[in-house]
């Protein structure tokens, strides 16, 4: 059985990541004091993007960070799926980048960089792509743990 869950294809992405959010400490507190985007914001953005690297420590934690944000468990079940339908229609553009942006290993394409500027604005879109950064940081930390636990298994599953 072969381990398929996303890990950082070498060492420097994952120094990539940490040093874009260390860059940041003024958006960091502001994304801890929920000042640019709201609480349910940012956890629909965690959960589009932990959906595509499929780290299950981060669908449990943000699962139960989503609920007391008041986001109902049937649209967590959708974000979890890469489903948006139900999500508010603001959020809908930024949903989507997230998604493009895990999919294509934080390289997403330019013009979709432009459009998620255009759309929210510079700094609004910087405070989208921190949180991209620190939830990709948690899941390829999360898949890493599995990959070892895997590789230590006598039956090569993790469960």
């Amino acid at each position: 059985m072969k381990f398929s869950k996303r890990l950082y294809k070498k060492p420097g992405d994952f120094f990539d990541d940490l040093r874009f959010v260390l860059s940041r400490p003024r958006l960091v507190l502001a994304v801890n004091r929920n000042k640019v985007i709201s609480h349910d914001f940012m956890e629909r953005l965690m959960l589009a993007v932990t959906s595509v690297n499929q780290c299950r420590y981060c669908s449990y934690f943000h699962t139960g960070q989503a609920l007391k944000s008041g986001i109902d468990r049937d649209q967590i079940t959708d974000l979890l799926a890469g489903e948006f339908a139900d999500c508010p229609q603001e959020q809908l553009p930024a949903l989507l980048y997230a998604q493009h942006w895990a999919d294509t290993d934080g390289h997403p394409d330019a013009e979709a960089v432009q459009k998620l500027e255009q759309t929210y604005g510079a700094e609004k879109a910087e405070v989208i792509s921190l949180i991209l950064h620190m939830i990709r940081i948690g899941n390829m930390s999360g898949n890493t743990l599995d990959y070892f636990r895997y590789r230590l298994s006598l039956k090569g599953e993790v469960n």
